[in-house]
């Protein structure tokens, strides 16, 4: 049986810090518009990436998925999964995420709270 993760008071604005400050996930996972500006109506909602590598990287992805609920991430891996995945850096397949996605290894308090942040987008 899955467990449910469920966000405490406050871990929705903690993870909206985490997300949009610190790790700044917008940068990778938010189209652009034609000003080069971040699409708010489409935030985080996975995008064609404007950058790649100097020389060729194993694994490297040209765009990068939708983080909000109804992308297919969530449809996927759920909210316990991509807890996981933030605190051990490795997808539910056992791998870890392909370049140019770092391995993130949170805290599990940090983890939950981007999580209940991603929930929380429509």
């Amino acid at each position: 049986m899955a467990t449910v993760v469920r966000a405490a008071d406050g871990d929705v604005d903690r993870g909206k810090y985490l997300v949009e400050e610190v790790a700044k996930c917008q940068d990778c996972h938010t189209p652009r518009d034609a000003k080069g500006e971040l699409d708010k109506s489409r935030w985080l909602k996975g995008t064609t990436l404007d950058f790649q590598p100097m020389k060729p990287v194993d694994g490297w992805h040209a765009t990068s998925p939708d983080l909000t609920p109804s992308g297919r991430l969530w449809k996927r891996w759920g909210a316990e999964k991509l807890t996981r995945f933030l605190t051990t850096g490795i997808g539910p397949g056992g791998h870890a995420a392909d370049a140019p996605m770092p391995a993130f290894r949170l805290r599990e308090d940090d983890a939950k709270a981007i999580v209940a942040y991603l929930e929380s987008l429509k």
